[in-house]
């Protein structure tokens, strides 16, 4: 059973810098392509980024772009998010997710990932 494990998460001050990670287990991810995505209160789920697990296919969202990176440990099992110079808007829950059949151009969509983790808050203080 894949099971996504996220952690980092935490209160910081505007301007800081936070290290998401998302640990996998339960199947061999090689092919899978894997996200994160974010959820403010009262909005929709948000994609943030994407990568496989070889580094490559690596996609932001355009307003991301130049503060946050995305990035894979294969041989923990283990994606990355790396955020800098933060601001109040990027107050939310980051899930990341797992893509079993890789989507292709659909890799901003959450409903082509299969797996979720159970998300962690990130707070951002100004």
């Amino acid at each position: 059973q894949v099971q996504l494990v996220e952690s980092g998460g935490g209160l910081v001050q505007a301007g800081g810098s936070l290290r998401l990670s998302c640990a996998s287990s339960g199947d061999t991810f090689s092919t899978y392509a894997m996200g994160w995505f974010r959820q403010a209160p009262g909005k929709g789920r948000e994609f943030v980024a994407t990568i496989n697990w070889s580094g490559g296919r690596v996609y932001y969202a355009g307003s991301l772009k130049g503060r946050f990176t995305i990035s894979t440990d294969s041989a923990k099992n283990t994606v990355y998010l790396q955020m800098n110079s933060l601001n109040t808007e990027d107050t939310a829950v980051y899930y990341c997710a797992a893509d079993r059949d890789y989507s292709g151009a659909y890799y901003y969509r959450p409903d082509v990932y299969e797996y979720w983790g159970q998300g962690t808050q990130v707070t951002v203080s100004s």
